[in-house]
């Protein structure tokens, strides 16, 4: 299957789609480049939300032409991958991260590689490829994280058999905090408690002024076209710092997502001028998720909010990442600081291996679309500096 699943012109030339089977109960689809000569290293892409393996296609030749095998795929709950029960209803279990982590380790395998060369994750992605580096460091020997810092792995009490430790008291540190922010003027919700509601896919999915105004509005608000992000550090994961962000990230409350950003939605002169995403680019996504609706996208959410499908990553409570290791994010996107603390505690105990963090100026949260060119560079200059290219094996 070497043609463009979505529209003629869609795809850049040496990008082709193809699925594989079997891998991890998925059948997954995927986007490569540089898969005509064998023995390249694998640079393997892991998405966001509501973003597809489609995010990557401006960054795909560029890797694939720096001498990579370059795979993206549609993760769990996404675009053309199966295998998965759609549903609100649907059990949760397989969208926790370590499944979705055995997702990635077994898309490695299923291609024939033993190691990655580079393991880059955005957004929803970003955990899932910390979890890899921390989880099997012998496959993925380097990592890339954007948009969202990685914190560390929930910890288990330490020291505390001589002492009179209370019994396990449920943590309602987030309703507290949602009951606070609910409590503002204007009352307020964070996104990812809407995000996690039954109604949230419907109202994305089905929206009166329709999917494909919906999706424009919010891919434009969440880059640098937009002139109101200004982002910065927040002091406290607290009702009124949190505020601070725009209504995308801190909801008023009881407004739907395609509500609060249709303020927003760009002149035909600026969608004109979106060079990073056209309106047959816009296109693939409309079909992708007017075909499925938004609710295994919306599982990994859900699943963050829930204790129980949590409480398994304690397995690696203390543990660091021990790979050479870069964060980058956009000097137009939240996304860095919308986790009060989460940047400062990657480079000072979540890491040990951290190469540095680099803020790409004229991109917001979607980096890989609004500036892939310069991504590139700052990926390929990072595997040069750490030998990512000579870890690859098959």
């Amino acid at each position: 299957m070497t043609t463009s699943p979505y529209g003629e012109g869609t795809l850049p030339k040496g990008v082709r789609s193809r699925m594989i089977h079997g891998v991890n109960g998925l059948d997954v689809h995927i986007l490569e480049g540089g898969y005509e000569s064998p023995g390249r290293p694998l640079a393997l892409l892991l998405h966001g939300f509501p973003d597809l393996a489609y995010g990557w296609r401006h960054l795909i030749p560029i890797l694939a032409d720096a001498g990579y095998h370059v795979v993206a795929p549609d993760q769990r709950g996404f675009g053309r991958t199966t295998g998965w029960v759609n549903g609100y209803d649907a059990p949760l279990g397989p969208f926790s991260i370590l499944n979705m982590t055995r997702d990635a380790l077994g898309l490695v395998l299923a291609l024939g590689y033993r190691r990655t060369a580079m393991l880059v994750g955005h957004d929803l992605g970003s955990p899932i490829a910390a979890y890899c580096a921390l989880a099997r460091p012998d496959v993925f020997p380097s990592l890339v994280l954007m948009s969202a810092p990685f914190p560390g792995a929930p910890a288990l009490p330490f020291n505390t058999a001589d002492s009179d430790v209370p019994a396990a008291q449920p943590n309602t540190e987030n309703q507290k905090l949602a009951a606070a922010l609910a409590a503002l003027d204007p009352p307020r919700e964070l996104y990812q408690q809407y995000l996690s509601t039954r109604r949230a896919n419907d109202d994305m999915w089905r929206p009166p002024e329709g999917l494909h105004a919906f999706l424009r509005a919010f891919f434009y608000v969440k880059s640098a076209d937009w002139p109101g992000n200004n982002p910065h550090p927040l002091k406290a994961r607290t009702a009124a710092e949190l505020a601070q962000m725009p209504t995308y990230y801190v909801m008023d409350l009881g407004k739907t997502m395609p509500q609060t950003v249709a303020p927003f939605q760009p002149s035909a002169a600026e969608v004109l001028a979106s060079k990073w995403l056209t309106e047959p680019e816009l296109g693939v996504y409309t079909e992708e998720y007017g075909r499925i609706g938004f609710q295994g996208a919306l599982q990994a959410y859900r699943v963050y909010s829930d204790p129980d499908l949590n409480a398994e990553l304690r397995l690696f409570s203390g543990k660091t990442i021990d790979v050479p290791s870069l964060f980058i994010g956009g000097k137009s996107d939240w996304g860095a600081y919308s986790a009060p603390g989460a940047l400062e505690l990657m480079r000072t105990k979540a890491t040990t291996k951290l190469a540095g963090v680099e803020l790409i100026d004229g991109a917001g949260h979607w980096i890989q679309q609004e500036q892939p060119v310069r991504l590139g560079t700052l990926l390929l200059a990072f595997i040069k500096e750490v030998g990512g290219a000579d870890h690859a094996s098959r």
